[in-house]
Order: C-alpha cells, then structure tokens, then sequence
C-alpha cells in the first residue's frame, strides 16, 4: 500500500513508472515528475484504465475514494469510463459549452465584436440557461430571459444578444446538437429598437472649427494622427483604431482592410489622398515597427480601445450629442453628397452593403478611380474648411 509521504518523495526517473497501491489503484510518476492517478479494472473481460487526476490535486485519500466510487458502479454493471464519457457528451450539449465553442472559433476573425458578444452572454443568458442541454431550450424559455433585458431599459442590448444566441442555434444546428433556431422564431417579439443617428458636424464652418480643434490637440501623438486620419478616410472607428501596417501600401497610395475586420465581411479598399499618406509616413517613424497603427499605450499587441477617439473628441469639447467618431462618416456623405458626388460612389467608399453581387462586383472593379478622385477632393475641401477662409460661404452650394 501506498503511504502519502511514499507519493510526495516519489522521485523521477528516466522512464515513466508505477507505484501501486491496492484493488487496481497506482499512481504513475513521469519523468518530469509529474505523477498521475490511474485505476485499472476489468469490465465485461476487458481490462481498461482510466484516471483520476493529478497528484497533489488529488490526494492520495480522493484517489482511493475515486476508487472505491468506481468499484461500486462496476458492482452494478456500469463501466466508470464510459459513464464519465456520457456525463462529458452530455455537458458539452449545453448552451454554454456550446457558445463557448463557436466563440472560440469565431474571436480570431472579429475580435471586438465577439468580446462584447461573449459580455452578453455571460451576463444575461449563461447563468439561467448556460447549464441546460441546447436542443432542451425552448423559445419561451429565451424570450423569458431577453424580457429580463428588456426591463432594464436596454432594448438594443436584448436584440442583440438574441441575435448572438441565433448565431449560436445554428452553430448547434449545423454540428447536429440542434434542430432549430429558436432565437429566429422570437422575431417581432421583441420591443423595436428606435434608431438612432451618431452625432456628426455637417456645416462647414462648424468642421473647419473641429479640424483646427483637433490640430490642436494636446494628447498621445498615434491618438492625435487616428483623429486627423479619421475624418479624411471616413472609416468604421473599430475598422480605423485596429488599422494594421501590413494593410497600407504607400507605393499605391491603397489601404486594403482584409474582410474579416468588415462589418459585411467583405475587403474594403481605401484610396489614400496626400494629405493621408502625410499623417501615415510621420506616424509610421513611431509605430512602424509594431503591427497597429495606433498601439494601446498598455501593450502594442493590441491597439486603441474603441473609447479612445471619443474620449478625445470630448477632451476637445465637444459633447457626444455634438460629435462622434463615427459621426466622421456621416460629416462625409453629407457634404459629399451636397458637393454632387455619385452617390452609388459615396454609398461604396463607406462600405454600405450591395446587395446584388454582380453589381458589386462591377462597382468594385470599374468605379475606383472615380473614388480615388473623389478622396482626394475631399482631402482638399477638407484643407479649405480648416483654412477657414472666405470659400467657406461657397462650400454651402457647391464644390471646391
């Protein structure tokens, strides 16, 4: 028998090797010392084996306890392994096993927006429904849960993590743990969510005011070039602050963000005017060296969290009812709009989805060089509104 100052001096050796203790019971000592519980039985003729963790974890009494647990199943007719197998098959039926699976699948291809997915869930589904068998899970049974958000006044919030739990039902369905998507069948069953438009400067002189505002900006110097790059390529703020250098080409005046890091999951090309490769070629002396344009002051494994840019446009003094990042895309298409740019031109330049694919298709490949001079004057009308001169009256009308 074994003694516990026998395991605890169990010294390593070349070769792993067992020490028994007694009714099949031993314990196996690796050579990097490492020493695991094992029990060796016989059922239905065959010999089998199967663990029961590690030493100190589990001590020398659990393990013979673990034993004894295993001998009286098998005095009933039940194989201890194969019950623990059921019991793993059947845990990894549930909700959460399963969420956890396809969030652990899906977070190297949108990180952002699968972290705040996996909030969601943690916070308002796991904890009532996260232990129950998915295909067990019944509309009534979400919908209780989403009226539970709903009643903290975050409406968004609960059609959204609807949504979350319809990605996760089809992930069941598709790995055949699931047969329905039951979060599609709540549909209209939700309180609608009023629409909100981001907060953006459109009049002229009011942008040449936020432009000179924010060459005056006193903060980081990356936070400072992501704020004067924002309103010249007009991107999504999660696509801006996660920019990554690999995606720039200087030699073409391009950048090219993959599809993964897209809202519609499709590469978005952004042709880059002088005024953006100046701010990229004095940013690229200070961040070129990492993967982001605009590293996290914490690490530059990571870049810019998506509050910074609001931040600063609060540091600058303008309120969130004045002037958000995102509002930059909208300050955009208005002007761009009143300066009588295609709107089919407008609509592609800030990735709005197309719907027919041909279309798409053909928009991409002939009309670039129509973006590419539109960027540009944009970039100049820009310039004119920052100078503040006397054009500003002109610009209401027309084009620069």
């Amino acid at each position: 028998m074994l003694t516990d100052t026998k395991v605890r001096n169990a010294k390593p050796r070349e070769k792993p090797y067992k020490l028994f203790d007694e009714r099949g019971l031993f314990i196996l000592v690796y050579p990097n010392s490492r020493r695991g519980w094992r029990f060796r039985y016989r059922y239905r003729g065959r010999e089998r084996l199967i663990s029961f963790g590690t030493y100190p974890d589990v001590s020398l009494k659990r393990a013979r306890e673990k034993r004894d647990e295993a001998r009286v199943l098998l005095a009933d007719g039940v194989d201890p392994s194969a019950k623990r197998q059921a019991e793993k098959m059947a845990q990894a039926d549930t909700f959460e096993a399963i969420a956890r699976e396809w969030l652990a699948l899906s977070e190297k291809a949108t990180t952002n927006t699968i972290a705040k997915m996996r909030r969601r869930l943690e916070k308002y589904i796991f904890p009532r429904l996260g232990n129950h068998p998915i295909a067990e899970i019944t509309a009534p049974d979400l919908l209780m849960e989403l009226r539970r958000i709903e009643a903290r006044g975050t409406h968004e919030t609960a059609h959204r993590t609807r949504a979350a739990c319809g990605r996760i039902f089809r992930y069941a369905i598709a790995t055949g743990r699931a047969e329905r998507d039951i979060a599609a069948d709540l549909k209209g069953a939700l309180v609608p969510v009023q629409v909100r438009s981001f907060a953006a400067l459109t009049d002229p002189r009011r942008i040449g005011e936020l432009l000179r505002a924010i060459d005056g900006y006193q903060g980081q110097p990356t936070v400072m070039a992501a704020l004067r790059l924002a309103p010249l390529v007009f991107v999504r703020p999660g696509e801006l602050r996660a920019a990554e250098w690999v995606e720039i080409d200087f030699d073409a005046a391009e950048w090219r963000i993959r599809a993964g890091r897209m809202k519609m999951k499709t590469e978005h090309l952004v042709p880059l005017s002088t005024q953006s490769i100046e701010i990229l070629v004095d940013l690229k002396s200070l961040t070129g060296n990492g993967k982001f344009l605009f590293p996290s002051l914490r690490t530059r494994e990571r870049p810019i969290s998506e509050n910074t840019l609001n931040a600063a446009l609060r540091r600058l003094g303008y309120s969130k009812e004045e002037m958000t990042a995102h509002g930059f895309r909208s300050m955009a298409s208005t002007r761009l709009n009143e300066m009588g740019f295609p709107p089919d031109v407008i609509e592609l330049q800030l990735a709005h989805v197309e719907r027919n694919k041909v279309r798409a298709a053909y928009n991409r490949a002939e009309r670039l060089s129509e973006r590419r001079k539109m960027m540009q004057a944009w970039a100049d009308h820009l310039d004119v509104l920052r100078a503040g001169d006397n054009k500003v009256t002109a610009l209401r009308q027309g084009r620069a």
